[in-house]
């Protein structure tokens, strides 16, 4: 069947895309809107043209797989000039969520409207890229030019009532789509409402194109916002500043070729691989999309810290009421208290509505008493990592919990499996780990027991998905995934500090590769203690931390951890005491300081991290090379634009990996440091990580 379908309704002409599932735009698509346009157009017959889709969303956004192939024509600048010069009164009917190239056809027509849970957006920043359908001129055009950088340079969405008092859209409608455009097109012929294109408007651009310096301004303000890597910010901010420097067609001709040039930069290549790795990380073999899952209607989370007071969020945020357990009443007040200061926090800065506060801690119960997880259909553990703790804990679970709630562990590196076992329903216990701050980060490593049933696996993804994280299904060995290559990258910062470098040098070294902040100051905000104590319970030791966490240097609630933290401040100085501690320790060690690039760091830190995520596919802890992609992206800051540690390693060169771990196992005598056999493997082959 054709994927868009024009038909008549009397005196108009109604095109109509059926794409499932979200009509995304592809060449079939495109070819069909360009034929549809232009037989309108030659019908004399057709005063004016709906525009629209059949299923749950106008277009949303462009088939990214086509990005990087080579084009096929029609683009979509051709089917846009098809729609401005068809010379009749057109509308674009708006619902679900119309983005990029969906929201661009969109802006090329007269007149918009949307339905009430519209999100629209031009998200392509996201992707490396830049709007190259003309979305970066004729949405300031519309919108004006602080409303335009915003949503161009976060790539964020605006809602229907936003789209409305920002001049996107001219009415906000309820019911058929195909009908409301009707209704409204035979209104706005009947008014002889003027049909302006947005490409003729320039009314909310006039104020800049006479004051420059303002315009310049207003764009700076909005870039700090900006995503995508180090290129594409800087191109959009360029085409926005064309749009009130240059003729419109000068502008567009310089937005398309900019558009095709970030299509090959390796900053996109490398978004575009998150962007379909994310939606291929909850597909299972063995777990069809129409398995079964568990009704979740009430959630228990048992622990009120920072970490069980996050998750509870999570669930209140999307409207399931959740029951919050705490050993003590103290404990209990003082985290519910902590929960709502940081909604309160949230509504001082716009994000939430003080009604929204109400709701969301109307759906908190606090509770001193485990018991009361008796009517939660799914039950979190957020308690102190400690084995004996969790089996006591689940223990008990075995015997409150209703027969058929799935019990759940927030475990981050304990053995999942004797964790089960401590308990009569195996099939019922499920790894979900969040990652802290738990209702601000994406990443929800979904650990697979043993015995874990389809379906209650089924049920933590499609929870995970409800409250707005990225679910990753793993399998169960110590630390999983993330935490399992992070203890690597702790071993060479360790090393690092005694071979010759200082906090400063191995910190800046990952935030120049892109990361937001160094492990050393991630510890000292996490506190020193966390790794001390998990150290000491299983031998480990860790020279230059160990002796900082025995000084009573914890990092930042101390005010001095591996940097030292003036006056409650969160900027990390660094400090003379931990050079000369990591000097002596060096010389007491007898290890010879030599100086280091930050290309050698970045290699000595991650090179030995990525043969561990070989291992672990090797294992099949992780399915494919992507999921351990998403994992450290969404968990631990890994720069999005790198692709990810696999990602990032395939396209530095396995060969070369190879050789640098090799010249590393010499001269650390450290095994692990050896490639691994899947490494060598695919290196040797010419391949990928997969």
């Amino acid at each position: 069947m054709a994927v868009v379908d024009l038909r008549r309704e009397g005196e108009l002409a109604v095109i109509l895309v059926d794409n499932p599932p979200v009509n995304a735009q592809n060449n079939a698509v495109r070819a069909g809107l360009l034929d549809a346009f232009r037989k309108a157009a030659a019908d004399s017959a057709v005063k004016g043209i709906v525009f629209t889709c059949a299923g749950r969303t106008f277009i949303a956004g462009s088939d990214l797989s086509e990005f990087g192939k080579v084009a096929q024509s029609p683009a979509t600048p051709e089917v846009i000039a098809a729609i401005e010069k068809a010379g009749k009164p057109t509308v674009a009917v708006l619902f679900g969520t119309p983005m990029g190239g969906g929201l661009e056809l969109a802006l090329a027509c007269h007149f918009r409207i949307a339905a009430p849970g519209t999100k629209a957006a031009l998200p392509e920043i996201k992707h490396g890229l830049i709007p190259g359908a003309g979305g970066t001129q004729r949405l300031p055009r519309l919108v004006g030019l602080e409303k335009a950088a915003a949503m161009i340079l976060a790539g964020d969405p605006i809602g229907a009532q936003d789209a409305l008092a920002a001049g996107l859209v001219d009415e906000i409608f309820e019911g058929d789509p195909v009908q409301a455009g009707v209704a409204f097109l035979r209104r706005a012929l009947a008014d002889k409402r003027p049909a302006t294109l947005a490409r003729e408007r320039d009314d909310k651009l006039a104020a800049f194109k006479g004051d420059l310096k303002k315009a310049e301004e207003v764009i700076a303000a909005q870039v700090k916002r900006g995503r995508g890597g180090p290129r594409a910010p800087g191109k959009a901010v360029q085409a926005l500043r064309d749009a009130v420097e240059l003729p419109i067609d000068k502008a567009l001709e310089r937005e398309r070729a900019t558009f095709l040039e970030l299509v090959e930069t390796p900053e996109s290549r490398a978004l575009r691989h998150v962007f379909f790795a994310e939606r291929e990380a909850t597909r299972l073999p063995d777990v069809p999309p129409e398995a079964r899952t568990h009704e979740v209607k009430r959630v228990a989370v048992i622990g009120a810290g920072t970490m069980g007071g996050g998750i509870a969020m999570c669930f209140a945020n999307v409207g399931i009421p959740v029951t919050v357990i705490e050993a003590s009443p103290e404990a209990l007040k003082k985290g519910l208290a902590t929960i709502e200061k940081n909604y309160r926090i949230s509504a001082a800065r716009g994000g939430l509505s003080e009604a929204d506060v109400e709701k969301r801690m109307g759906l908190l119960t606090g509770v001193a008493d485990v018991a009361a997880v008796a009517d939660a259909d799914l039950i979190i553990e957020a308690v102190f990592e400690d084995m004996q703790l969790k089996l006591d804990l689940f223990g008990r679970l075995d015997k409150l919990a209703k027969t058929d709630a799935i019990l759940a562990s927030n475990t981050s590196y304990l053995d999942l499996d004797v964790i089960a076992r401590a308990t009569s329903r195996p099939e019922s216990v499920v790894g979900m780990h969040f990652f802290s701050p738990a209702n601000v980060m994406r990443l929800l490593e979904t650990v697979r027991g043993a015995k874990t049933a389809t379906g209650v696996l089924a049920t933590a993804l499609s929870v995970g998905r409800k409250i707005g994280k990225v679910p990753v299904v793993v399998g169960v060995c110590p630390g999983f995934v993330g935490n399992r290559m992070l203890r690597l990258r702790g071993i060479e910062v360790e090393r690092l500090l005694l071979e010759g470098c200082l906090p400063q040098e191995v910190d800046g070294a990952l935030m120049q590769f892109g990361f937001p902040m160094g492990p050393l100051a991630v510890s000292d905000m996490g506190g020193l203690d966390i790794g001390y104590r998990s150290r000491k319970a299983s031998g480990l030791k860790a020279p230059i931390a160990d002796q900082l966490c025995e000084m009573g240097r914890l990092g930042q609630k101390t005010g001095r951890g591996f940097y030292i933290y003036e006056q409650g401040s969160r900027t990390p100085k660094p400090d003379e005491e931990v050079e000369r501690i990591i000097l002596k320790t060096a010389h007491d060690m007898g290890v010879k300081r030599r100086p280091f690039t930050h290309q050698e760091i970045q290699e000595r830190l991650l090179f030995p991290m990525i043969n561990e995520g070989a291992r672990i596919l090797e294992e099949r802890i992780a399915q494919r090379a992507g999921d351990i992609d998403v994992i450290w992206v969404h968990g631990y800051g890994f720069p999005a634009w790198r692709g990810g540690p696999m990602f990032y390693a395939s396209e530095t060169g396995l060969p070369y990996l190879c050789e640098r771990l090799t010249e590393f196992a010499a001269q650390t005598g450290d095994e692990r440091h050896k490639p691994s056999p899947l490494l060598r493997r695919l290196a040797d082959g010419g391949k990928r990580f997969e």
